[in-house]
């Protein structure tokens, strides 16, 4: 092969390699691009929940001056910011009220009292009259709340036997 025809086969050679590597190069300059925002939303809403802790008053001797005395609790857990209260009812005993609540075994009464304070002064009831309530702004975690409970002394006629109640909670938030 003579020099002109070497010189010849690499010019078309190489144009050939040029002319492979423009269709690629032209078709990446002339990509379209279509854009648009996916638009993405959520409502929190308000929610709450609440577990309790038995009140358990253990063994009560009637015969003794003196009240006995126990604690009991809830948890509540509400939507963070959420405002919430925690009232009760007065219990499942027969002709009970929120300052005497009534445990019952049969036909027996066992007076009690539930409330919101150590001190036991403020009744826990429904937040009407002299009754409290407990009160939160919700944390996104549970909340713990004492419940402060009493057997008052001198219910010397309530016979032995296991007596219980039970108190409905509820939440308004």
């Amino acid at each position: 092969m003579n020099y002109r025809t070497k010189h010849a086969l690499r010019r078309l050679c190489f144009g050939a390699s040029i002319a492979g590597a423009l269709p690629f190069s032209a078709a990446a300059g002339h990509a379209e691009v279509a854009t648009a925002n996916l638009n993405v939303s959520a409502t929190v809403t308000q929610n709450c929940t609440v577990s309790t802790t038995a009140l358990g008053f253990g063994n009560v001797n009637t015969l003794s001056a003196s009240n006995v005395d126990g604690t009991g609790g809830l948890s509540v857990t509400c939507t963070s910011g959420t405002g919430w209260t925690a009232s009760a009812d007065a219990g499942s005993g027969s002709g009970a009220t929120f300052a005497s609540r009534r445990m019952t075994a049969g036909s027996d009464l066992l007076s009690y009292s539930l409330y919101t304070d150590a001190a036991r002064s403020t009744v826990w009831g429904d937040g009407a009259g002299s009754t409290g309530t407990f009160t939160g702004t919700g944390s996104g975690s549970g909340q713990a709340v004492t419940v402060y409970g009493r057997v008052p002394s001198g219910q010397t006629s309530a016979p032995a036997g296991a007596y219980s109640d039970v108190v409905a909670v509820t939440i308004t938030y």
